[in-house]
């Protein structure tokens, strides 16, 4: 399966709304506001929860999924991530989101004289950020029963979605946004379907290195789907300006790209 278009995303999801009466549209997102998941603190790793309405039909059909949701570099503490982990949690996935950082915060603004993000990064590589993955992953499905996990990852945590469909990791399927830092090894490495949705504008992916990818994923031999937004930056997946149309689009298009590919491997 390959989707190489955001225009491909875009007709699948209004083929799915007229199609069946579950399908999720840009209703359940949720930009801005007060967030409603909660807190907790599991085999060390506090994590940010946002749990479904288990009685409805979404939330029944997905009773044994659960998304854990991997953050960029601004953590479990930015709004819109916990915003997007809410809006998960209204289209029917229980969604858990680890702290992978340990309390300690990216400034918000990267340039901000002073801050070190290679250093940052540094510390938070795959040796530190893994085991905080795994807990996450394992308190799911010891504790409360998961049998289906996804990934979504943004940025910093777009890799890390990619190494837990590895062989033994625990992830069932993957989805993407603007992955950095990525590396051929973990992409050779995945052991279920992969979804990128890519910025316009990405240093860190851009078109020479989503095609070296997406090829990469071909050789697999397994379901994935690289879609591209126009109009986007890196980001646009959590960060975008929701009063710029174009963006606002990409953003949502995203998450239902996100949602819809769970919906088919979950």
């Amino acid at each position: 399966m390959h989707f190489s278009t955001l225009a491909s995303t875009f007709l699948w999801s209004l083929t799915l709304a007229h199609s069946d009466c579950t399908a999720v549209d840009s209703a359940v997102i949720q930009h801005t506001g007060i967030s409603k998941g909660t807190i907790e603190t599991q085999n060390g790793v506090k994590l940010y929860i946002s749990k479904p309405d288990a009685t409805s039909i979404r939330g029944k059909a997905n009773a044994e999924a659960a998304v854990i949701y991997l953050t960029d570099v601004f953590g479990i503490e930015l709004l819109e991530n916990r915003l997007l982990a809410d809006s998960f949690a209204r289209a029917g996935y229980l969604t858990i989101a680890p702290d992978l950082f340990n309390g300690s915060l990216a400034e918000n603004d990267l340039n901000t004289p002073g801050f070190n993000i290679s250093g940052f990064l540094a510390e938070h590589g795959p040796a530190n950020t893994d085991p905080v993955i795994a807990k996450a992953i394992e308190h799911a499905r010891t504790k409360l029963g998961i049998k289906k996990i996804g990934l979504t990852g943004y940025c910093f945590g777009g890799r890390y979605a990619f190494r837990f469909v590895a062989e033994g990791k625990g992830g069932d399927a993957a989805f993407t946004a603007h992955p950095s830092l990525l590396e051929n090894g973990e992409v050779n490495a995945v052991k279920g379907p992969v979804a990128i949705a890519a910025a316009e504008t990405d240093s860190m992916l851009n078109a020479a290195r989503r095609a070296e990818v997406e090829g990469l994923l071909v050789k697999t031999g397994l379901p994935y789907q690289v879609s591209l937004y126009s109009g986007t930056n890196h980001g646009f997946g959590v960060r975008a300006n929701v009063s710029v149309p174009v963006q606002k689009f990409g953003k949502e298009g995203a998450f239902l790209q996100a949602v819809q590919w769970f919906d088919q491997w979950l």
